[in-house]
């Protein structure tokens, strides 16, 4: 509960609490249902998700059932200087988009590391939120955490593998440069459809869009696929041994050489760096 209130810390006021068994698993369509039906009470005209998985699946619903307007994936806070203006990424972050909402109730996604949080004072008031008991519709049979001590969407740093590192073998010093920086680990799609990697470290078009401050591809050429999920990364440092490599492109700063050589060399620099053994 304490855990909880901190987040007026961040600008909450108020956390509106349902609590039923059913909720303990994600079923997008009970959710929406709940969500609606609280923005509905308490005459909310903004609803605002993260732009993951779960908003993905839900955002929308609740959009439909409020018939308010949505954008999904937005980079920036809404202009309200003239209307309700909200920006958002297109082409596979190559153009932004500015779209207007004009409904009574505007629903908006955010993408992760969209601005930076700033920290303040206060505390939330924890309200109980009274919600029609439902059967929920999907059962969860299993569920297997992700790996990894920081989560890759939330991660300011990645540190990423491709087909370059010739195997799941060698995948050690992606993980020992990730713990030296206090980064996440990824990889590309044939990686993650090879099984080197589990699936929930994939980025790019088909996996992950994440936008970390910093981000470190070892052995990646830069397929347009892949660059479309790691675009709006601050900087991208790419290490690659074919001077062709696509990913050169779109990097901020790049080495050319073999990771085998250059990838030790790095981890030993930062260990210097940090004072680490």
């Amino acid at each position: 509960m304490a855990r909880r209130s901190s987040l007026g810390k961040y600008g909450v006021t108020k956390i509106h609490q349902a609590a039923q068994d059913g909720l303990n698993h994600l079923d997008a369509q009970l959710y929406a249902r709940i969500i609606a039906d609280a923005v509905s009470s308490t005459g909310a005209t903004v609803v605002v998700f993260p732009n993951n998985f779960s908003g993905k699946a839900i955002a929308p619903r609740v959009a439909a059932r409020l018939k308010a307007g949505l954008v999904a994936g937005a980079v920036a806070l809404p202009d309200i200087s003239a209307g309700f203006v909200v920006r958002k990424n297109v082409f596979s972050g190559k153009a932004f988009a500015h779209v207007s909402i004009n409904s009574a109730v505007k629903v908006i996604s955010l993408n992760p590391n969209s601005y930076a949080v700033k920290e303040g004072s206060g505390s939330a008031e924890i309200v109980p939120l009274s919600v029609a008991s439902a059967a929920p519709k999907v059962k969860v049979v299993s569920a297997t955490p992700a790996s990894g001590d920081i989560l890759l969407t939330e991660a300011e740093i990645v540190v990423s593998g491709g087909r370059g590192l010739k195997g799941p073998e060698n995948w050690g010093m992606v993980e020992e440069l990730a713990k030296v920086l206090g980064a996440a680990t990824a990889c590309s799609r044939p990686v993650a459809d090879s099984g080197w990697r589990p699936h929930h470290e994939h980025v790019g078009q088909t996996g992950i869009a994440i936008a970390p401050n910093l981000y470190i591809a070892i052995g990646i050429s830069g397929a347009i696929q892949h660059l479309a999920g790691v675009n709006r990364s601050k900087v991208i440092v790419v290490i690659n041994k074919d001077p062709e490599a696509p990913f050169f492109k779109a990097a901020d700063y790049g080495i050319v050489g073999d990771a085998f050589e250059v990838v030790p060399k790095l981890i030993g620099a930062v260990k210097k760096l940090k004072g680490v053994a």
